[in-house]
């Protein structure tokens, strides 16, 4: 919920997104520690139910075979993302123009966001085929801002690789070379 003062009215300049899956999440080799059983083929039946929208990875879940599904029962991504529209479309798009840099940061030995090119707005088709940033919807049709930064020199996409998931925060290297030079 709003309040009084517009969202795009923000005080953030930067913005530094860290191995995140901007486009979802389509993958499950990583939850066998949490659900050792689950197949990506079946894991919408969780994460499109209430008590798996509750969960971090529902909110990311976005199963190429399954749009209808990921639009209907997604509570987050899709409408972060203006895939759905709703009363904060406008404030979404107009809060991430308002940025100075967005900042993608990703890489392919990651292991957790799959497909890895999600970090960077890419995204699986129902092939499973990815299909990168500036050839989906969300790009040429501008739905959050992401030509608009683009065609500005404000979108900035880096792939880091070596890097696993859970050692980006913590990784000197990361953090001296493309994180530190972003907040100077």
């Amino acid at each position: 919920m709003l309040n009084s003062r517009s969202m795009h009215e923000h005080n953030v300049r930067t913005f530094i997104s860290l191995s995140s899956p901007q486009a979802g999440q389509y993958g499950t080799s990583f939850l066998h520690l949490i659900f050792p059983d689950l197949a990506a083929k079946t894991a919408y039946e969780l994460f499109y139910s209430k008590i798996g929208q509750h969960t971090s990875v529902g909110n990311y879940w976005n199963d190429p075979h399954k749009p209808d599904m990921y639009l209907k029962f997604s509570v987050f991504l899709p409408y972060i993302n203006n895939e759905i529209i709703s009363g904060n479309s406008t404030d979404f798009n107009a809060a991430l123009t308002s940025l100075d840099k967005f900042i993608l940061i990703g890489g392919p030995n990651d292991g957790m966001i799959i497909p890895l090119q999600s970090n960077h707005f890419g995204y699986y088709n129902d092939s499973l085929d990815v299909i990168p940033l500036n050839e989906r919807k969300i790009y040429a049709s501008d739905d959050i801002g992401l030509k608009t930064l683009a065609d500005h020199g404000k979108l900035i996409i880096i792939v880091k690789p070596f890097v696993h998931h859970l050692t980006w925060h913590p990784n000197k290297r990361v953090i001296n070379e493309v994180i530190l030079p972003y907040l100077i």
